[in-house]
Order: structure tokens, then sequence, then C-alpha cells
């Protein structure tokens, strides 16, 4: 094997579902326009860094000096089927996004990248230089993964691998070195909402589409943050709009819907990396103990969550607005 599939081996050995490698070339002219169409429309909402560092988050090789290849990895996170019901006498409850119930993924993945990279190092020598990104750099990673050959981005927006679904954490290694790459997957073409050729796996499926709970979903294929509940729940600082804190329904942080409704979500395996830390617990949470959470109480039992980066002030904001729509 070359050094390419030495790596992909290496990765999986350390525990992601997926690998694949593209070259560091910028997003072609179609990939930029929809990103910068997408912006100019203010689809991105508050999230400003989305507007920053435009020329990196579109050409990797201005992101990394002497970038040469992008490693993509990808980690199933789709949870077990199964949990426990809360009990009647359990409080009304907000639940919880599939990837939060985990361990903040951020740090795991990066201690994971770092054994790949001193993997590689031992094999490539001197010349291997690269840069690791979990989710923070400003780079297009669904539009890279898709090139890697990973899967294909789907009308929810998400990256979608046939055979693991949408419930899928990505991760890069932007390096010097010059990588054997592989081919995106191929797949049927169809004539898309504005007449043109697109090549999908949607089919004409929209269940994505009908499941959004806001329309942030568009049938013309665009993606409204603005009333994302995800992007609401998270990211967004200030009070909700009234229309959308009452769309929130009891969804404390984040929101699974476009991914569950995936057809291609139905039969996906579970996360098989054990050293991936689960917790059951934090697929519902007490809306009362949360709104009555001290700031050493919310540090302690989030200690390892993504929950940490929304802080105390925003989860107590989006347990009210659960508990009013809960309540009314």
């Amino acid at each position: 094997m070359g050094l390419a599939e030495d790596i992909k081996q290496k990765a999986f050995q350390l525990g992601f579902d997926l690998a694949g490698i593209t070259d560091a070339s910028p997003l072609n002219n179609e990939q930029f326009k929809l990103f910068t169409d997408w912006l100019a429309f203010g689809y991105a909402g508050r999230m400003d860094y989305m507007r920053d560092n435009l020329d990196k988050r579109t050409n990797p090789a201005k992101l990394f000096k002497n970038a040469q290849s992008i490693i993509c990895l990808g980690l199933n996170y789709t949870p077990l089927k199964t949990q426990k019901k809360a009990t009647t006498s359990a409080g009304p409850m907000g639940t919880v996004a599939n990837y939060a119930r985990y361990e903040d993924y951020h740090p795991f993945i990066k201690k994971q990248l770092r054994k790949l990279t001193d993997f590689i190092a031992s094999s490539a020598g001197t010349g291997f230089r690269f840069k690791i990104c979990v989710d923070s750099a400003p780079l297009a990673e669904r539009t890279l993964a898709a090139r890697a050959g990973l899967g294909f981005i789907g009308k929810n927006r998400m990256l979608i691998n046939p055979q693991l679904g949408p419930q899928l954490l990505l991760a890069e290694i932007v390096t010097s070195l010059k990588l054997h790459t592989d081919l995106p997957l191929r797949l049927p073409t169809q004539v898309g909402a504005a007449g043109e050729p697109t090549k999908t796996s949607c089919s004409n499926c929209n269940k994505c589409l009908t499941a959004c709970p806001t329309g942030a979903l568009m049938p013309d294929g665009h993606f409204d943050a603005n009333k994302c509940i995800s992007y609401l729940t998270i990211e967004y600082k200030a009070e909700f709009p009234p229309d959308l804190a009452q769309k929130i329904g009891a969804r404390l942080f984040g929101c699974d819907e476009c991914v569950l409704a995936c057809p291609h979500h139905t039969d996906a395996p579970v996360c098989k990396n054990r050293q991936f830390k689960f917790y059951n617990d934090r697929a519902k949470l007490n809306l009362h103990q949360i709104l009555n959470m001290s700031e050493d109480d919310f540090e302690t039992r989030f200690a390892d969550s993504a929950f940490l980066r929304l802080g105390l002030d925003r989860l107590k904001r989006n347990a009210q607005a659960c508990l009013t729509n809960l309540t009314h």
C-alpha cells in the first residue's frame, strides 16, 4: 500500500468511520457562488465569522501555506435507537440534539488527529507539515469531504454517506504532502429546481424539507440559518423572535428533525467508537433543574460537553422558551 492508503487504514484503527483524500485546490465556480450567494441573501444570520476569511474558506492553500492535500475524516455519531423514557413525575423535559449526548467532539477528535499526524510523520519524515481542522477553522469541510468521496451534500445541507447516513462529525488535516486523491461518489444526475443538472442521491425525496419545523430548508435548495432551530438554540445570542420561539417546541439544544427524517438515517449503524464517551441521560433534560442551576452546577454537570460552549445564560433562555411552549 502507498502512504495515502496507510493513512486511511490508520484513521480507521483510530476509530474514524470514513477517510478520504482530496487536493488543496479552491472551490469551483459553482461552489463559490453557492456560498457567496448564501452570504449575500443574509442566510448566515448573525454568524459573522462565516463572512470572515472568505479567501481561506474557499481556498485551502490560503489557509495553510504550501497545502497540497487534505485528509478528510468522518466519525459516525448515530446513537442507539433505544433510550430510557422519562417518567411522568420527572417534570417538563427539553430534548437535546444527538451529537450533544456525547462528550465535546472538538477535543476528542483533535486528540485522535494528533495520533494520526504522529503516524504520518513517522512515515513521511521531516517534510511533513500540516494543520488540524475540527469545525472551527475557516474551511468548507462538507464540500471538501464530498470531493474526497466521503458522501454527498443532501437537501438538508448535511453531508450524507449512503451507508452511514447523515449523522457525521467531520475533520480535516491540511498537509504539504502530495497524496493520491480519491474520487467523489458517483451519483445519478437529475434536473434541479432552476433547470440545471445536479448530482444528488436525494432523488425526489423531500422528507427533510417537510420535517423542518420552521421552513429553514427551502424547496429551491437554499438554507436560511435565521430560521434554523439548531442555529437559534446554539449560535443565536439574543432573545428569540416570538414566532420562532413557539416553533422551537421542547428542543432545548439543537434540532435533529432534518437528519432523522432522512431515509439514509433509517438503517444507519450506531456509533461503534467506544472511546467516544456517550451520555444516554442527556437525551432529555429537566427544564426546572436547568432554570434553577447555578454556574458551578452547570460547569460540573457539563464539564466535557458541547453545552459549555453555549453557556448557562443561553441554556436558561432555551429552557424558558421550551417550558413556555410546553405549558401553553
